[in-house]
């Protein structure tokens, strides 16, 4: 398995400095005014998450492969999940579900969001030193249409990411909003995301800062093979996905994958889609000439509100300027993560 011998590769080195006694899960303790829970190979993550009686709870993950979905429910705020060390690859929470696969009991398929690894509704959130993964691989089930497959839904404000590893092909990450109206915030540093068809989707107002985004080689013949980003923002919110100084990287051939695409869904037709990605280098594996494509005809790109500043890299050159819509310096000034965050400041804590 392509997917599971990746996900492994991280962790190896972990479990050989395992001691062979059984994980036990350490009962809360207090540290720096937090009530802490700590997990361990043999231990749920999601069993912890349910343990967590009020705000200001910290889970621990200790090195190993959790094979499990976790959901972190609305009234769980202020919520820190992180990894015991500092290497995301040694804490990894993965499990294999898909829209279009049949859930157990027989009630239907699971949908794109039911499709999850990792849920969380939750205000506050705090996730750190972890891969999220979902290992669900289209060429081992071709009997499903249905081949998105999520390794993180975020919804809830103040949903916070750094150095998380978040893995999958097709709609990696969900980063969404708790309700059509509402503009919860999110922010993602020093992260690192993969995937091939629209693995950065929905209608978050989300920062993405010093991450990196690498796109697969799907193997196939058509191009593009797919887009980074699909976002799908409320026309009443005035912002929706930065990324800045971050990079995009590629395993496919030159030019094989576009920058992004509008996602304007059937339950919110009045959606208008907003990227602006700045001051990031753009890899070959971007189509240079031709960097975004529509998703329906209906809604064709040129009306949403897809813009660049100061990019570089060979999948930056502007050769057809109509191709690729401009920030003034005036125009950037507005689009920053203060502008997006407002009040909110995670990126002034350690």
């Amino acid at each position: 398995m392509r997917r599971r011998t990746l996900l492994t590769a991280g962790v190896l080195t972990a479990f050989s400095a395992l001691s062979t006694t059984p994980a036990v899960a350490a009962g809360p303790a207090l540290a720096n005014g937090r009530r802490v829970l700590h997990v361990r190979p043999g231990d749920s993550v999601q069993a912890a998450v349910d343990a967590v009686t009020g705000p200001g709870w910290t889970i621990v993950v200790h090195p190993g492969t959790y094979r499990e979905v976790v959901n972190i429910p609305a009234g769980t705020a202020d919520l820190t999940l992180r990894g015991a060390t500092p290497d995301p690859r040694d804490a990894v929470i993965v499990y294999d579900n898909a829209n279009g696969k049949q859930k157990p009991d027989g009630s239907g398929t699971y949908g794109t969001a039911g499709s999850a690894t990792f849920t969380s509704a939750a205000p506050g959130l705090t996730v750190r030193g972890l891969t999220l993964a979902n290992d669900w691989l289209r060429a081992d089930h071709p009997e499903i249409t249905g081949t998105q497959a999520v390794a993180a839904y975020v919804t809830g404000d103040r949903s916070r990411f750094e150095r998380v590893r978040l893995l999958a092909h097709q709609d990696t990450l969900f980063a969404d909003t708790t309700a059509l109206a509402a503009f919860d915030r999110q922010y993602y540093r020093d992260c690192y995301v993969e995937g091939d068809v629209d693995f950065v989707f929905g209608r978050a107002r989300a920062v993405f800062e010093r991450c990196h985004f690498h796109t697969l080689d799907r193997e196939v013949s058509f191009r593009p093979e797919g887009m980074v980003f699909a976002p799908a923002t409320a026309r009443a919110n005035p912002y929706g996905f930065l990324a800045v100084r971050s990079r995009i990287t590629s395993g496919a051939e030159d030019g094989a994958y576009k920058i992004a695409r509008p996602w304007v869904p059937s339950y919110e037709t009045t959606a208008w889609p907003s990227l602006v990605v700045r001051d990031t280098w753009l890899g070959p594996g971007i189509d240079a000439v031709a960097p975004y494509i529509n998703m329906r005809e209906a809604y064709p790109w040129q009306t949403m509100r897809f813009r660049e500043f100061a990019n570089s890299g060979p999948g930056a050159v502007i050769s057809v300027p109509d191709n690729r819509p401009q920030l003034s310096e005036d125009e950037a000034a507005t689009h920053t993560r203060r502008t997006y965050l407002g009040d909110w400041t995670p990126y002034e804590r350690g």
